[in-house]
């Protein structure tokens, strides 16, 4: 399931950046879907470079994308279990989007972001 392994990229980067963008002449609301998407994408960005520079938790996370779901989750929370440093080093770049979606009472799964993606396309 190619879903797993956003989900749980996503689950990590939303359980664990900072957005630095150039000052805009009216900054976005931010509840708003346009500050969610700039801080969403901070973080998945800042995840796919972390993930890029720790080959055996990015492959952890790319083969749970072909396992069943328990199995996934087994897999991913054995692997993080066992690499703490690494679980927390992903929660901290998630920080903004876990408080955002604190402040703002909003989540947004990995299924939403994929249902806009299909609804644009």
């Amino acid at each position: 399931m190619k879903q797993i392994a956003t989900l749980a990229l996503a689950g990590l980067a939303a359980s664990v950046i900072s957005v630095s963008a150039a000052p805009a002449a009216q900054a976005a609301p931010p509840c708003s879907a346009s500050n969610l998407a700039t801080v969403a994408s901070g973080v998945l960005a800042q995840a796919g470079g972390y993930l890029d520079t720790h080959p055996s938790a990015n492959d952890v996370l790319t083969a749970a994308a072909n396992q069943p779901t328990n199995e996934a989750e087994q897999s991913i929370r054995g692997y993080f279990l066992t690499h703490p440093g690494e679980f927390l080093d992903l929660q901290n770049i998630a920080r903004p989007l876990i408080d955002l979606r604190r402040s703002c009472g909003v989540a947004v799964s990995p299924g939403q972001l994929a249902a806009l993606i299909d609804a644009l396309s």
